[in-house]
């Protein structure tokens, strides 16, 4: 076994930020790392597009196992078969003391073709992690900033002066 996580701080609550994170629509919008097909519903079949930095983009079809809303969602995908190079995959979202969340993305893989796989891929999906999480930090913090300016102005009545 073998684990691979990345963690950020977002200044957005966890219902922006899961938002973002399930609506699989928008991700070539923001997302360097994935595409997704699908729906984010426990036992649903996705259809993943993972295009880590420097390396051959990889598409793959892992079932949904897990999805608690504003907390976390997860899948689990084989490479050609089970036990041959397997991997759940898992966001978890936390709310923080002050309103911000913590993203963590991580997988764990198994299976007999971990180690040469993961040599040659490691250091690019660690990145491509990386990549992903930072953009969705951006779109998650933009669109909470774009809320709160709304509901700043719709206090201020600035919506009287724009009639």
């Amino acid at each position: 076994m073998s684990e691979l996580s990345t963690s950020v701080e977002i200044d957005a609550p966890t219902e922006t930020v899961w938002a973002v994170l399930t609506d699989f629509d928008a991700y070539p919008e923001w997302n360097p790392f994935m595409t997704i097909t699908g729906r984010a519903t426990e036992g649903a079949r996705l259809t993943v597009e993972l295009r880590p930095p420097g390396k051959r983009a990889t598409t793959f079809r892992p079932t949904v196992t897990r999805v608690t809303e504003q907390r976390e969602l997860r899948w689990r995908g084989h490479l050609l078969v089970a036990g041959l190079y397997d991997g759940e995959h898992r966001f978890e979202l936390e709310l923080l003391d002050d309103g911000r969340t913590g993203f963590t993305q991580a997988e764990t893989f198994g299976g007999l073709l971990v180690g040469p796989i993961n040599r040659w891929l490691g250091d690019a999906t660690r990145e491509g992690f990386e990549r992903m999480n930072a953009a969705l930090k951006a779109r998650a913090e933009s669109l909470a900033s774009e809320r709160v300016a709304a509901v700043r102005s719709e206090a201020r009545g600035d919506d009287a002066l724009s009639a």
